[in-house]
Order: structure tokens, then C-alpha cells, then sequence
């Protein structure tokens, strides 16, 4: 079977270890077109899971910002418009230090971006503590971020040090309950081009995909079941588990 008919078969995790074991053989014609269907569908399911859990949170009155200055604040964004001339900035920008990887192409192109952080300037009297709610920041946040001459010479820095540059894409979990915290969760541009790259400074150690599955497993908040927060969950998962899509 083909790649996309595997993950269509429940092959999901299984046929993203073995695309990312082919490297840059990934993008060779006879390879790139079943690739581009599973990310196609990948994605598909990623919009469709937030669609869901973003409903089930507004019927529980989640408390999502309602005053927007930027896209990124946003609970849920459909892809932009100039997505496209957007992505071709980003590539750009970032062309000297590597390239973007496709995954996250394919999330700006049929997903948009989301934000589910709890607006707590209204109320920080949290649902649930640290639980890491999922966001991945507007392309068009991202872009102006990163053409910015500031940013620039930062990417110039860290490349030097370390070799390679990332994409802030997320507060960490702290930083999301108005707690000072650390690094913002990142996407790492590649040397070569790239399915997919690690997600970094993210506690699970882990690439972007399959950070989004392990979201999805907890039904939009990564740390919702940590021990240590003793959050109410069991009813909120009860309802929205079922409904979701394996990606």
C-alpha cells in the first residue's frame, strides 16, 4: 500500500517514522505526491479536531480572548489569504540559516493557526492549572517577526553558536498562565529540506507532528493530566476524546 492509503488504514504514527527515515529522498517525485496526500489529510484532521474542541470549550464558557489587536490572539484563524506570498517571505527570511519545513507549510495552508490560551487580563482564575493549552501563532505574526532587522541579527547569533535557527510558534506552558516561564516552544529550521523538524523546548522532546498528536491526545492541552495540577478533566475528555481524529 501506498503511504496514504496506510494512514487511511490507522497507520498513523507508523508512516510518519517511515517518511522521516527516507530524508531528503522524501521530496523525490515518485515519493513527494503519496507524502503530500498523507500531510494533506494530516492537516485536514488538525483543523477539524480544533473545530471541535473549540466548540466543546465554548459550551463549557472557556473564557478565549475577545479583544484582538493581533491575529495571534485569536482563538482559531482560517488560512489567510496571501498565505502563499506570505510563506515565500518566510522563506526568504530564513533561506541563509536553512529551510522551513513542510509540515509547517501545510499547517499555514490548511489550518491557519489557533490560540486557546485563557484570556487571564479578564479573569486568571483558571479552569485548569498549567495545563498548556494549544497555540501555534498567525503566519502573518510569524512573518512580521521574522523580517524584522532585529530578529535578523539574532538568527545570525544563534546560528553561529548553535549551528542552526527555530521559529517561535507558542508561549511555553508558564507563560500561558501569566507565570514567567522559559524558552517559547520553537520549530527548527533545517539544514536540508525537511517533512517535518523538532519541536524545541517543549517537554516531550518530540518533532511538530506528532507534538500536535500528542495535543490532540489530551484534547487540546498537553499537560491537562499531569498530576501535579490536580485539573478536572474527566468530563470535558469524556465528551471531546471521542469525537476526535487520529492524526
Amino acid at each position: 500500500m501506498t503511504f496514504y492509503e496506510r494512514y487511511l488504514n490507522g497507520e498513523t504514527e507508523k508512516v510518519y517514522e517511515d517518511i522521516y527515515k527516507l530524508g531528503e529522498n522524501a521530496f523525490l517525485p515518485n515519493n513527494i505526491t503519496d507524502i503530500e496526500k498523507v500531510l494533506t489529510e494530516t492537516f485536514e484532521r488538525v483543523a477539524y479536531n480544533l473545530d471541535i474542541i473549540y466548540n466543546e470549550l465554548v459550551e463549557i464558557n472557556y473564557l478565549f480572548k475577545t479583544d484582538f489587536q493581533y491575529n495571534f490572539e485569536r482563538p482559531l484563524i482560517e488560512p489567510l489569504p496571501d498565505t502563499n506570498q506570505l510563506l515565500l517571505k518566510l522563506d526568504k527570511a530564513v533561506k541563509p540559516f536553512g529551510f522551513v519545513p513542510t509540515s509547517l507549510k501545510m499547517f499555514y495552508k490548511i489550518v491557519g493557526a489557533c490560540n486557546f490560551g485563557w484570556d487571564y487580563d479578564t479573569n486568571e482564575d483558571f479552569i485548569w492549572e498549567c495545563a498548556d493549552p494549544i497555540q501555534i501563532t498567525s503566519l502573518d505574526d510569524l512573518v512580521s517577526m521574522v523580517i524584522n532587522d532585529d530578529t535578523l541579527e539574532s538568527f545570525q547569533e544563534y546560528y553561529e553558536d548553535d549551528g542552526f535557527i527555530s521559529l517561535e510558534l507558542s508561549a511555553d506552558y508558564l507563560h500561558k498562565d501569566n507565570i514567567s516561564g522559559g524558552a517559547p516552544y520553537s520549530l527548527q529550521i533545517t539544514n536540508k529540506p525537511s517533512i517535518d523538524a523538532p519541536f524545541l523546548n517543549e517537554e516531550h522532546n518530540t518533532s511538530f507532528i506528532n507534538y500536535l498528536r500528542i495535543c490532540f491526545d489530551n484534547c487540546g492541552f498537553s499537560k491537562i493530566t499531569d498530576p501535579k495540577y490536580n485539573n478536572d478533566y474527566k468530563s470535558f475528555f469524556d465528551k471531546v476524546k471521542p469525537q476526535l481524529k487520529r492524526i
